[in-house]
């Protein structure tokens, strides 16, 4: 209407405003809001790293991918910004200045210029452990983008910047000079750093909204492991215990978190390394001279008690595979070892009667990787067991059976019978004989679960014989025990098996004779059929319960009788010539008489 009430003045004024006047402040008020919004420049830099990271490449550690992906974005921005570097035949060096701050992709693309130059010191991290000489570019391209940092930190400090951004480019940048300070062995340095950095999350994470608060904290899980390891070099005893609790709490996925973690405890304890010098295994002390057995022996207690604490069985069952991988990895520096060793010796012509200390540590580091696969499979085995007994809910999915015990029981047994055949122990009768009674629980371990998958298809002599054979066994066990002291400290219990077994054979014993009317006919019989009979049979709930046998059998019926007419052969019939019309004789001539009427 152009009729408004006046702002100011006592009263209720009404003053008319021309249409002309009323455009012009429309269009201020348009002008003032965009101006307003592309004042301030927002960018999310950890949401922007962190997406980019998991969409190319970093998700499995393709550092590569990444920086290429870095650089085909820093290209396309820098085209649509008309940013160009020279041409094609020379590059000109431009920084982004605060006076071209006139949008927020030139902060943009000075992230993106740090991290193309992280993700190639990180590609050169993972090479550098085949070719040292590469840790110089490494800590080069580190240097850069922690410089790149710099910049975008300056960049941000402009007015037009709002104060998350400014925050985030801070924590971007510590955690950047960090990471250099970090490889440079700069302990105290690095660990302000990346305390500058894990602050500035912590206050992000409490001021944004639940969302936006995982990230960061994610964030700060990710450089805590680099603070204790740098707190242990600076004299912290306690930051080695904390690093294998982070360790523990890692989870069963690995990634990039625990990737760090186990890089940071073998570096650990590569320092502690240098100290040990021997071992005492079977009343023999053997020197250890190669440092990744020295590494591995002496983080084998760590690695146990680790086990021990596990929260969870994927836990355990990941720990297990990091141990026995670092063993494998062991015995294969020392069997190379034991060839340069051989070679030796055939050059020098010395007698090879008595094993020689590095046969004898390569046969203590095979105990250990058989043991431990023992005890992983035995672990495995009580997982199992316990689902066993578990009722099952989903007819459809298939669930554990005594089979799949049998398996894992096989491979122990495979496991201890490799141990007895260690080089240098075939003279140690103590050992051979505690391999031989552990054979005996596993192997009566393993003839129960047979009979109980017996027992599965209704095999009772077979099932019942089996369980014998496990009384047998567990009672050798038992006589055998009492001359081997603390033999049975690591082993499952004996004792528990037998009350089982017990318990097993009186039901077996009373299915196999209730089994012919109630078991075996019970359940093949349709409904209909037992209506006399009480039988407990889980099938009728089920999705095809057996009421009545269909298609029905076929039954006898009277059959129609059959007549034989015996007195046909003896009877004569009257002659019926009289009755059969006669036929004249043919030709011309009885045509010609048939025309003039003779003969007619």
């Amino acid at each position: 209407m152009g009729l408004y009430y006046s702002p100011v003045g006592g009263g209720n004024a009404v003053y008319w405003i021309p249409p002309a006047v009323k455009l012009r402040r429309r269009r201020w008020c348009m002008h003032y809001l965009v101006f307003f919004f592309f004042f301030f420049f927002l960018l999310a830099v950890l949401q922007i790293i962190k997406d980019s990271q998991q969409q190319h490449g970093l998700r499995h550690g393709d550092y590569q991918r990444y920086r290429g992906y870095c650089s085909r974005r820093l290209r396309r921005l820098r085209k649509t910004l008309g940013f160009k570097c020279g041409n094609r035949h020379k590059f000109t060096g431009k920084k982004v200045t605060v006076e071209m701050l006139s949008d927020n992709r030139y902060l943009l693309l000075v992230l993106m210029e740090a991290e193309r130059a992280w993700s190639y010191s990180m590609q050169l991290k993972q090479e550098a452990n085949t070719e040292p000489r590469k840790r110089f570019h490494l800590l080069s391209r580190l240097r850069k983008a922690a410089k790149h940092g710099e910049r975008l930190e300056k960049l941000c400090e402009s007015p037009r910047v709002d104060a998350k951004t400014k925050l985030e480019a801070q924590a971007y940048t510590s955690y950047l000079s960090g990471m250099v300070r970090f490889e440079l062995q700069e302990w105290k340095d690095a660990m302000e750093a990346f305390n500058k950095c894990k602050t500035i999350y912590e206050k992000l994470a409490s001021a944004f909204t639940e969302e936006l608060a995982v990230l960061y904290h994610q964030r700060v899980e990710e450089i805590s492991p680099n603070i204790r390891y740098c707190a242990y070099n600076i004299g912290d005893q306690n930051a080695m215990n904390e690093l294998m609790q982070m360790r523990l709490s890692a989870g069963g996925g690995g990634g990039m978190m625990a990737e760090k973690l186990e890089a940071l405890i073998t570096q650990t304890r590569a320092k502690q390394a240098a100290t040990m010098s021997e071992v005492e295994w079977r009343g023999r002390t053997v020197p250890v001279k190669i440092d990744k057995a020295r590494i591995f022996l002496l983080g084998l207690g760590d690695n146990e008690a680790a086990i021990a604490q596990a929260a969870n069985e994927e836990t355990k069952e990941r720990l297990y595979e990091t141990l026995l991988a670092e063993c494998r990895d062991t015995i294969q520096a020392v069997r190379e070892e034991l060839k340069t060793e051989a070679k030796q010796r055939e050059r020098s012509d010395e007698a090879s009667g008595k094993v020689s200390n590095l046969q004898f540590l390569h046969s203590y580091l095979t105990y250990i990787k058989l043991w431990t696969v023992v005890k992983r499979n035995e672990s495995m085995a009580h997982m199992l067991q316990a689902k066993l007994k578990e009722p099952q809910t989903d007819e459809n999915k298939r669930g554990p059976r005594p089979q799949d015990l049998i398996r894992l029981y096989d491979i122990i047994l495979q496991s201890l019978a490799e141990l007895s055949t260690l080089q240098g122990l075939e003279e140690d009768h103590t050992f051979q004989k505690e391999v031989a009674l552990k054979m005996l629980v596993y192997k009566a371990y393993r003839c129960f679960f047979i009979a109980q998958s017996y027992v599965l298809v209704k095999k009772w002599s077979e099932a019942l014989v089996l369980y014998e054979r496990v009384l047998k066994y567990a009672k050798e066990v038992q006589s055998k025990a009492k001359s081997l002291n603390n033999s049975l400290k690591d082993l499952p219990d004996v004792q528990e098996l037998i009350t089982e077994v017990n318990a097993e054979k009186y039901s077996l014993q009373a299915a196999a004779i209730l089994g012919g009317c109630l078991t075996c006919k019970g359940s093949h019989f349709p409904l209909c059929e037992r209506l006399e009979t009480f039988h407990l049979d889980p099938t009728l709930v089920g999705k095809q319960p057996n009421l009545v046998q269909f298609p029905p059998d076929f039954q006898p019926i009277p059959c129609k009788p059959l007549f034989f007419d015996l007195a046909l052969n003896h009877v004569a019939f009257p002659p019926l010539d009289d009755k059969v019309e006669q036929k004249g004789k043919g030709g011309l001539t009885g045509y010609i008489k048939g025309i003039f009427g003779f003969g007619s």
